[in-house]
Order: structure tokens, then C-alpha cells, then sequence
């Protein structure tokens, strides 16, 4: 039975563990995380949503495997008599584009349509009409996603595939890796801080934010670092009917939160450096965030800050899109980072696609090869223009 090691117990870790697990006596699968009540964890403080609208074909069938695994999770994650939710609900995406950036907008729409993705383009008028809360001035064109995107419960999904691997037969470990031990060009086992020596035939790096530090163990330089988020609560005296998660030209977010509204929005570039504390910013709420919101959404003027967290991207600095499979300088050494704020969306085809690699030495369902660790050797970035 293959000896797998898993460094990393959230979503993309447990996502791995979870397939890997399915065929009883195939993989003798361990887990090793260091937090288990995860309050650090992406996958514990993300905004928990899913589109899409991406501008990347790899992207867009990811997030198509992603929405399916989420509507059929109740039965798919049952264990025993318990089905899990994760509170998934479809109003869409909105993307609003100034006359700058309506080219662009169009050009993606091209893409998801040829993929099948059920998107509309709007001009101003027409957005209008279909939302009367929303002001257009400097919007140009808009694209809306009519159906499978949404958002739901993060750390809900979370729980339900670490509680699925674990009643398949996954081992998860409390403690903080510390290295590798190395032979031939493989890892051979992976080091605790207790000092204990864990056997291994191979590895996967799903360290989050942490995945660099993981990736230098090894020799190895991985170009993802731990960028700060914060998403701020509020509320607002008035009701948004049929509010999709709104992406502003201006980079602002937000969506529905049961009665209230998350949001939030990038810090400036200059702002916005490596490992900073998982502190809430919130003096960005009064000086960029809510202008941009109450000049988009004129009820948001009336708006009432209810609260904030921090969480992290773990951003890969390349491209901007995930970093999946092995690494040619080591031969069982797997990647699945740098997500860039898509991981929760993308764990289930992750996990999956890690787990094929890992059982037949390739992707079979789905060929997630463009993601490859080879384009960063290489210089080949695949450009994401959706980013949020």
C-alpha cells in the first residue's frame, strides 16, 4: 500500500485526502496539520464563493467540476446517517466594466460561452432594468452569470471532506513538519517537530499561505506568498432583490450574508506585501471601500460597518493561478498552491486531479496540465484577466 503524506489539512488537503481514500487499500493516506481548529486556516476565513466567469479555459472547468461536486455533496460526503450543507445558493456574478475594459469583458464572454458557461452580457440600460438598486455611471458593459455560481458555507465544505477521508480511512496528525529526508531525488520521509521521522513514498505540498516554506525544504523556490485579505461585514436598512456577488470597476466586492453583506477590495499595490499579520484592516472601510460601494449601490450610502476579519490569499506571484503536480528536480514531491482565492472553488478538481496523478501518473478526468509546475520553469505565465 502506497504511503502517502499530505503537509496541510484544509480544503485542498482534505480534497486530496477524500479521493485518494475512495478505493479501500489503495493508498495508506496521513495528513499532517498543525492547527485542527484551523484559525488561521484560507479555508476557515474565505469569502466562500464560486464563478465561472474566468478568463482561462482550466479555470472555467474547474469551476464547472466544482459547482456539480457542491450540488450532489450531500450524498457524495454522506457519512452514516449525516449528510452535509454547505448552504450553497446560485445568484451568479456580476463583473461591471468601464469603456476600458469592456473589450475584455467581451472577450471573455467569447470563451465562457464556447465552454458552456450560462453568462449574459448587459449594457447599462439593460443592467438597470434587471437591478434598479444598482447606479451605472462609468459602467460601460457588465456580464452576469445566470446560473452555477454563487457562493456557500467554506469551512462547512471544509469539515465535510476532512469527515468523508477520515471515514474512509485517512489518518490526519496534529503537528508542524519540519523537513524532508531526501534519497536518490525522492523524499523519503517527512520530519515533525516532535523529532518523530514519518515514512513516506510520496508527498503533497497543500500548505496555503505556508506552501513556499514547505517547497524550500526541498530546494526548491515556489513563487507563492501569504498576501492579507479583509472582508467586512455590514448592513443596510434597504433590501437588494436578486443580488448577485457584485465586482465593481473599481476592484470592490460584495455579496448577500444572510440579512447583511460581505465585501471588501485589494490594498493598494504598495500595501500589499508578503506574511503581513492576520489583522482586520479596518480604517480601509471608511477610506476606500465603502465610497466605492455607496457611489455603485446609492442604499449603500445608509450602510452600517458590523464587522471584519482577515484571512490570506495564498497568492502565486507568477500568474496568478494555481501551481498542481510534481516538480522535475523531485520525483514524488506533489503541488497543489497558490490559488490565488480560488482554492475553495477549485479543491474538488484539485484534489481529484492530484489524486490521479498520485495513483496512475497522470490527469484522467480532467487535464489540468496548463497548470503545471513546468510553465514557471519554463516562463510560459498563464494569465488569468478575472482576478478578484
Amino acid at each position: 500500500m502506497q504511503r502517502v503524506l499530505i503537509i496541510g489539512g484544509g480544503a485542498i488537503g482534505s480534497a486530496i485526502a477524500y479521493f485518494l481514500t475512495r478505493r479501500p487499500g489503495s493508498f495508506a493516506v496521513t495528513v499532517i496539520e498543525r492547527d485542527p481548529g484551523y484559525r488561521q486556516a484560507s479555508s476557515a476565513l474565505s469569502a466562500s464563493s464560486i464563478r465561472q466567469q474566468f478568463s482561462t479555459a482550466v479555470n472555467i472547468r474547474m469551476s464547472q467540476y466544482g459547482i456539480a461536486f457542491l450540488r450532489d455533496l450531500g450524498a457524495t460526503l454522506r457519512v452514516g446517517g449525516t449528510a452535509p450543507d454547505v448552504g450553497l445558493t446560485e445568484p451568479g456574478y456580476l463583473f461591471l466594466a468601464t469603456a476600458t475594459g469592456a473589450a475584455v469583458l467581451r472577450e471573455n464572454h467569447v470563451l465562457q460561452r464556447a465552454h458552456g458557461v450560462d453568462v449574459a452580457l448587459l449594457a447599462p440600460d439593460a443592467l438597470q432594468a434587471r437591478l434598479p438598486w444598482i447606479a451605472v455611471e462609468g459602467v460601460a458593459l457588465a456580464s452576469l452569470g445566470l446560473s452555477g455560481e454563487g457562493w456557500f458555507d467554506g469551512y462547512n465544505l471544509l469539515q465535510a471532506l476532512r469527515g468523508k477521508a477520515l471515514a474512509q480511512g485517512a489518518r490526519y496528525v496534529q503537528a508542524q513538519a519540519g523537513g524532508f529526508a531526501r534519497a536518490g531525488g525522492r523524499i523519503t520521509a517527512i520530519q515533525v517537530e516532535t523529532g518523530e521521522s514519518l515514512p513516506c513514498d510520496a508527498v503533497v505540498n497543500a500548505a496555503g499561505p505556508w506552501a513556499a516554506a514547505v517547497a524550500a525544504w526541498a530546494d526548491i523556490d515556489l513563487p507563492v506568498r501569504a498576501r492579507r485579505r479583509t472582508v467586512f461585514s455590514f448592513s443596510c436598512p434597504r433590501t437588494l432583490p436578486a443580488c448577485p456577488l457584485v465586482v465593481d470597476t473599481t476592484g470592490a466586492w460584495f455579496r448577500p450574508e444572510g440579512r447583511q453583506f460581505i465585501g471588501g477590495m485589494a490594498p493598494p499595490a504598495e500595501e500589499d506585501l508578503d506574511d503581513l499579520p492576520l489583522v482586520a484592516q479596518y480604517d480601509a472601510f471608511e477610506a476606500s471601500f465603502w465610497p466605492a460601494l455607496a457611489l455603485r449601490i446609492p442604499a449603500f450610502e445608509a450602510l452600517r460597518m458590523t464587522g471584519a476579519w482577515a484571512g490570506y490569499y495564498e497568492m502565486n506571484l507568477f500568474d496568478h493561478n494555481a501551481i498542481i503536480g510534481l516538480h522535475p528536480d523531485c520525483a514524488n514531491l506533489y503541488f497543489a498552491n497558490g490559488f490565488s482565492g480560488h482554492g475553495l472553488q477549485q479543491c474538488p478538481a484539485a484534489g481529484r486531479g492530484i489524486a490521479e496523478l498520485i495513483e496512475f501518473g497522470e490527469f484522467r478526468s480532467l487535464d489540468l496540465s496548463a497548470l503545471s509546475f513546468q510553465r514557471v520553469l519554463e516562463d510560459r505565465p498563464l494569465v488569468e484577466k478575472n482576478v478578484i
